[in-house]
This record gives C-alpha cells, sequence and structure tokens, in this order.
C-alpha cells in the first residue's frame, strides 16, 4: 500500500524542499517507486533542487485543471529510473488548487507509487493544509532555534486536528522529526537549541540530524540532491534518516563536536 508523506515547515528556509529531494530520491535508490510533489504554487523551487526545470511542460495545476494528464506531468528523474517529480505552476495562486482536484491526483498516484512525498508550502495556509490533508505519515522540519521549533509546534497542532485521519478518527498520521542545519559547536557555545531541547519542546520521534554543510548548498545550486553526495556528512545523514523511515534501527551521528586535534588546539583551528 502506498504511503504519502508530507514534508512540512511552519517557518520558511529550514530546508523543507532540500529535505523533500533528498528523502525521495533516498527512497528511489532504496528501490522504492518514490514520486515528489511541489505544493508551492507560484514559489515553485522543487524542480530547480531536482534539476528538471528546463524539462517542465505541465503543472499540477494544469492535471488538477485538467489542462493536462497527470502521465503528461510528471517528471522522469535522470539519475534514477523509479523516481518522478510533479512540478507546481509559477504562474497560478494558490487558490488553484482545490480540495477535489488534489484528492484526485493523489489517489490515483496510490495506484502507481509506493511513496508519495508532498513538498508542502510552509507555513499554515490553505497550500500547506492540502499538502497535509491526506498524508500517512509527515516529516517536519526544523532548525535548531526557537522561532523555528516554536512554528514547528503549531504545525504538529494542524497534524492532529486537519487532516483526513483525524477527521475520520483514524490511527493519527505518524510525525517524524528531521532537524536540519545542526552544528555541535555552536549548539555547545550556546547559539544554538541543544538537541535535547527540541526533543522535549517537540515531543515527537526523531527521523534525522542533519549537519551544517557545505554540501547541502553544493547539490541544490547543482539541481542534485545531496542524497547521491555519499561522500558529505549531510548525504550520510538524509541516508540515516531514509534507513529509519522505512523500518530500519540506526546510531545517531553528527550529534557530537568532534574533538580537535592537538595542531587544532595549539593554533586555533575548526575541527571542518
Amino acid at each position: 500500500m502506498a504511503k504519502i508523506i508530507v514534508v512540512t515547515s511552519g517557518k520558511g528556509g529550514v530546508g523543507k524542499t532540500t529535505s523533500a529531494a533528498a528523502m525521495s530520491t533516498g527512497l528511489a535508490l532504496r528501490g522504492k517507486k518514490t514520486v515528489v510533489l511541489d505544493f508551492d504554487v507560484g514559489l515553485r523551487n522543487l524542480d530547480l533542487v531536482m534539476g528538471c526545470e528546463r524539462r517542465v511542460v505541465y503543472d499540477l495545476v494544469n492535471v488538477i485543471q485538467g489542462e493536462a494528464g497527470l502521465n503528461q506531468a510528471l517528471i522522469r528523474d535522470k539519475r534514477v529510473d523509479n523516481l518522478f517529480i510533479l512540478p507546481a505552476s509559477q504562474t497560478r495562486d494558490k487558490e488553484a488548487l482545490t480540495p477535489e482536484g488534489v484528492a484526485e491526483v493523489l489517489a490515483q498516484l496510490k495506484e502507481d507509487f509506493d511513496y508519495v512525498i508532498c513538498d508542502s508550502p510552509a507555513g499554515i495556509e490553505s497550500g500547506a493544509q492540502l499538502a497535509m490533508y491526506h498524508a500517512d505519515e509527515a516529516v517536519v522540519v526544523t532548525n535548531p532555534e526557537i522561532s523555528s521549533v516554536r512554528d514547528s509546534d503549531r504545525i504538529l497542532g494542524l497534524l492532529s486536528a486537519k487532516t483526513r485521519r483525524a477527521e475520520q478518527a483514524d490511527e493519527p498520521v505518524r510525525e517524524h522529526l528531521l532537524i536540519t542545519r545542526y552544528n555541535p559547536d555552536r549548539v555547545d557555545s550556546g547559539d544554538m537549541l541543544t538537541l535535547d531541547d527540541i526533543r522535549e519542546i517537540l515531543a515527537i520521534d526523531l527521523l534525522g540530524l542533519i549537519p551544517e554543510s557545505e554540501a547541502v548548498l553544493r547539490a541544490s545550486n547543482q539541481g542534485v540532491p545531496v542524497t547521491h553526495d555519499a561522500e558529505s556528512d549531510a548525504g550520510l545523514a538524509y541516508a540515516d534518516a531514509i534507513s529509519r523511515l522505512i523500518g530500519e534501527d540506526v546510531p545517531l551521528r553528527f550529534h557530537e563536536a568532534r574533538k580537535k586535534g592537538l595542531l587544532s588546539r595549539m593554533f586555533g583551528g575548526g575541527h571542518r
């Protein structure tokens, strides 16, 4: 049975689209037939991160409004055979998404895919609520700063009250916490919230801890999901998150500052 997973955040700029791209790619690399949808109508970015912006002909709104078939709008990833992208419209407004249209598209996708990843707009507006309404699971992306964590708490409230599962008194949406841009040195110096602080505030299972890494920015600029950079710390961290998502028990990495060597301590160098 296909799973619908929404990747969401209360605050913009936390790495949500990067995470949706990395996780959908990671699932496909693990042999799961996966599609990732961009729900951010008007601010389309997923296609850029996935490196397929020049191949967009039709989009999610075209499909919902009957201007194109679903198969016409789906873009097959060039790197992974069983990964597909459904881009958002860059020229319409968010009201172009209708509950009925979104439900029909997701129902069709569930017939053909193992995982349907919904890249939600940030915040609590209608586009975000449509993206999460049909979700079986949710990945809540947050940074280790108080405003981001507080906004994530608001998203958790919506997930427990404003989804199809909540309305039908079904099993609740399974919630996962993904912390991005985590820097243990800055945590130790008091510039960032600690991992324990974040987990205590949000009280949901930790799916992954993505370190602050130049590899993420490099991957986004190149249009290659960072999961493909298997040698990078961020690529490894996303791979760990995917393993946990599909039920594997993987120890947590990148949560402690690396010990400096003798030369670094003598000359004041960093560990990176």
